[in-house]
């Protein structure tokens, strides 16, 4: 009861923006949701539910605490909290955005919401694995979704073209929205295709890929949030690795003589690893670790195609038999 009371006493004094994103993070606390579509956690999932329904910057919370916040304000924070919490969507749904750094993509329900580590690596121009980015002119970006990579690999290679693929009709009509949106349509070339199957070049510069990598088993325990997504861009066979299989088979044959590869995979170094021990992985640091982004060049997946096929038909060694003393 007290409690209540103090509550109800605040309400009466006049509502700060400080008030609203504490009683936003109350309600997501107390919900027990799922995070990882641009925030991790309860506190930073209000803060910017709250900024963007009372159309804020993004990146302004502490000079602006203090704002007065009317009433219809923050009934318009109190129903987008509420969806959030009702439907258990990943905030990017409800916004029709998602951020990967400061660069914003329009998203809907047709793609997965842009989360990848890439882009930290691309701010670095993929330094010092790319040794001169002004040489790089030719790119692909495997499994575009949105186009939020295409986007940041014509933003970070200024000279080079883009093309971008994706076996998802619906996927590439939010990719063409974002690539208009950024005025790229000259340099960002679109085309539906499983994987490398309409792809006809053979002498990129530079492969980008962040593929499905989620497992049978994994799927089946996915939280709600992230069943809301395209399975086609989250399902990627019995050990996740169907469609990482396809780009390490096939991702010679596009890229050029010095041609670098650079995929995605979750955290799932170890297991990669595992499944593919001829192939000298590079991994790449990121914001969550070295365990995420790896890094292959083309000679080094010829060099692993053809250490695999020797040792596939390399006969299995038995046991020599001694024979038996009388």
């Amino acid at each position: 009861m007290p409690e209540l009371q103090r509550l109800r006493s605040l309400k009466k004094q006049a509502t700060t923006l400080e008030f609203v994103v504490n009683a936003a993070y109350m309600r997501l606390a107390r919900s027990k949701l799922a995070y990882g579509h641009g925030t991790t956690n309860a506190w930073d999932e209000a803060v910017y539910l709250t900024l963007h329904a009372l159309r804020l910057p993004l990146d302004k919370l502490a000079p602006l605490l203090s704002r007065k916040i009317t009433d219809a304000e923050q009934q318009r924070v109190s129903r987008l909290v509420g969806e959030r919490i009702r439907r258990r969507v990943p905030a990017a749904y409800l916004t029709r955005e998602a951020w990967l750094g400061d660069f914003r993509f329009y998203v809907d329900e047709r793609v997965i919401v842009p989360r990848s580590f890439i882009a930290e690596l691309l701010r670095e121009k993929l330094a010092p694995w790319i040794r001169r980015p002004a040489a790089i002119r030719r790119t692909l970006d495997l499994c575009t979704g949105s186009g939020c990579l295409a986007v940041l690999l014509a933003k970070t290679f200024s000279k080079a073209q883009v093309d971008a693929v994706d076996i998802s009709i619906d996927a590439l009509a939010v990719a063409a929205m974002n690539v208009r949106a950024y005025r790229l349509g000259q340099r960002i070339r679109l085309t539906e295709s499983d994987m490398f199957l309409n792809v006809k070049s053979n002498a990129y510069d530079l492969i980008i890929a962040n593929p499905p990598y989620v497992s049978d088993v994994a799927m089946r325990r996915l939280p709600t949030e992230y069943r809301h997504e395209p399975r086609l861009a989250l399902a990627s066979g019995k050990d996740g690795f169907d469609a990482v299989r396809t780009i390490l088979r096939q991702a010679s044959d596009h890229l050029a003589d010095d041609g670098v590869l650079v995929v995605e995979v979750g955290h799932h170094r170890r297991q990669l690893e595992r499944a593919f021990p001829h192939h000298p992985f590079v991994w790449l640091q990121t914001s969550a670790g070295d365990d995420c982004v790896f890094l292959l060049y083309r000679d080094d997946l010829i060099s692993a195609a053809r250490a695999a096929a020797a040792a596939a038909t390399r006969p299995a060694r038995t046991a020599t038999l001694r024979p038996l003393r009388h």
